[in-house]
């Protein structure tokens, strides 16, 4: 039986790692066998890429440059870890994706989102997976969250956030078969009640 492909995605500060340990934890309770894997890393070569592109020291990293890192980090997840693991029944709850890309470096960068969609569907062919969790929340609330890294993509600052956020929703807005938009400003169990309703449309 093949296992589910779960993406959990939101700006910074939204949740994503709770609510990506959360649905682990629920599944793995329900018996079924479950790896948790994140963007960019989830591999040796991908934790390697993600040193370099959340690296403060490097500033002067161009957006193409970025976004090539991006996807050479996924190309070796989704290759070595993701599709296999599906094949095998085991479901995948994947901290950020291609998605990400498309709102950080495609609606708030340079590069468009259409671009960035375009490499990742047409051309890389990436597994699509078969939800995607979208943590919606503003940007100004979650900054003040704890646990906010001061990281090279974070120091861009909140009007770059507000652009990741809007590219986020409009992503969900073109695939609305595939998103699910959750109101991350309330208490976690309500999210993640809500959350947990997303995923059982997919396991």
């Amino acid at each position: 039986m093949r296992g589910a492909f779960i993406v959990v995605e939101g700006v910074d500060g939204s949740g994503k790692s709770t609510m990506a340990a959360r649905i682990v934890d629920a599944l793995s309770r329900r018996g079924r066998k479950v790896l948790r894997t994140r963007e960019p890393g989830g591999t040796l070569i991908g934790e390697k890429v993600r040193a370099l592109l959340l690296d403060p020291k490097h500033a002067e990293m161009v957006p193409f440059t970025e976004f090539f890192l991006y996807m050479a980090s996924r190309a070796q997840l989704v290759d070595e870890v993701i599709c296999p693991s599906i094949a095998k029944g085991v479901d995948v709850v994947c901290d950020r994706y291609y998605y990400s890309t498309a709102a950080y470096q495609g609606a708030a960068g340079k590069i468009g989102i259409d671009a960035v969609l375009t490499v990742a569907e047409r051309i890389a062919g990436f597994q699509k997976p078969d939800v995607a969790v979208l943590l919606d929340l503003d940007p100004s609330t979650a900054r003040r969250r704890e646990g906010i890294r001061n990281d090279r993509v974070e120091s861009k600052g909140l009007e770059y956030q507000r652009r990741v956020r809007a590219g986020f929703l409009k992503l969900a807005r073109r695939d609305r078969k595939r998103f699910r938009v959750i109101d991350a400003s309330r208490p976690v169990d309500e999210v993640f009640d809500d959350v947990m309703k997303a995923v059982d449309h997919a396991v």
